[in-house]
């Protein structure tokens, strides 16, 4: 997504459209990292958080409601795959610290249009097991008094209300965690937890296969596709029938049928339709949602021309059948292995389905 970037020898290496992997990886030390209050630089004032439209779990949360506690702020958007994976710590972390002085606040700033809307957010949440306060900020007003670039963000506030520490993107978890005991501390807490959180992810929560994945986020609307492959030109917000070429190169992707491409998304008008991929991943997901609320759409998927059998996602059975209903992202594969170049083909029948974004792990 376009606030996601990858880093790679500890440096950004500018605005790369990835499901940007950290070199952290998520991966656990086994050596303790202690931290002092010398190494958590100040790094700026804790902004009030007055630009949400709307609060989920918890009234309006103020700075002086939140003095004397420690602060991550959390920010989040519910189809990225990135933040997905970091999800299982925060949730982990809010339980864990919650008697002890700490307060997450999740703070849900939309990358699609569609999750703009309150009900998308508050229908997510609890699907997403997500308990502790979310701020929705659909007009970006807290992002901006952040001067956040990325999904996902942590900031984590001292009992003073300073910014103590930042996480972009995926990976850090220790020194993530190591700091919100050094905080604790510092503000008084005693008998804080000096171990770390145990996790078994699940489902789209469970980590990427990076040292396999070599497939990078796809977007298909036409402000940010590329390696589009169907021959011809894209008609833009116009309803065209497209069609694959004989043969993909590797992470080129195509439309069959009547599809209008637009901005965000492509749109089936036509009876049935398709997507095709040539991908080398674990998992395959997709965003997509039904364009008429409460009529859902099928689908099929195939591997290779094949049902995907033990390689189905959750949203998939075996034999590659599932619904699209409410906008969000869709899980499709998990191959058990081995991974290779694969063909991805995914059928709709009915029109009114609409793809904005493809996602690996």
């Amino acid at each position: 997504m376009i606030a996601r970037q990858l880093l790679v020898a500890g440096t950004w290496a500018g605005m790369v459209f990835l499901s940007g992997p950290s070199t952290a990886r998520g991966e656990r030390e086994t050596v303790p990292v202690k931290y002092t209050s010398a190494q958590l630089r100040i790094e700026g004032e804790l902004p009030a958080l007055g630009g949400a439209i709307e609060w989920i779990n918890s009234p309006p949360l103020t700075p002086s409601a939140l003095r004397g506690k420690v602060v991550l702020i959390d920010f989040w958007t519910y189809t990225c795959i990135n933040w997905r994976r970091t999800l299982p710590y925060v949730r982990a972390w809010a339980e864990k610290y919650k008697d002890r002085g700490l307060v997450v606040i999740g703070v849900h700033t939309p990358e699609f249009s569609f999750e703009k809307a309150f009900e998308n957010v508050r229908r997510e949440t609890p699907v997403l097991d997500i308990h502790y306060p979310v701020a929705v900020d659909s007009d970006y007003l807290i992002w901006r008094a952040f001067r956040n670039q990325y999904w996902p963000a942590i900031y984590i506030a001292d009992a003073h209300g300073r910014i103590r520490h930042h996480q972009f993107g995926e990976g850090g978890y220790e020194e993530t965690e190591r700091v919100i005991q050094q905080l604790l501390t510092e503000a008084g807490q005693l008998d804080v937890p000096g171990d770390l959180v145990s996790l078994d992810p699940k489902g789209a929560e469970v980590g990427a296969d990076w040292a396999t994945l070599k497939s990078p986020e796809t977007y298909v609307g036409y402000e940010k596709a590329e390696s589009f492959a169907s021959p011809g030109d894209v008609a833009r917000d116009r309803p065209r029938v497209y069609a694959s070429p004989e043969r993909l190169r590797l992470n080129n992707w195509a439309l069959v049928g009547e599809w209008t491409i637009k901005p965000e998304a492509a749109a089936l008008k036509g009876a049935t339709g398709r997507i095709v991929y040539r991908f080398h991943a674990r998992d395959v997901n997709l965003i997509m949602g039904a364009s008429l609320r409460g009529t859902p759409v099928g689908f099929r998927v195939r591997i290779d021309g094949k049902p995907p059998g033990d390689a189905h996602g959750s949203d998939v059975d075996e034999q590659g059948y599932g619904l699209v209903t409410e906008p969000r992202m869709y899980q499709l594969i998990r191959q058990p292995g081995p991974i290779a170049d694969r063909v991805f083909d995914i059928e709709f029948v009915g029109p009114g389905v609409e793809a904005f974004d493809f996602t690996f792990g």
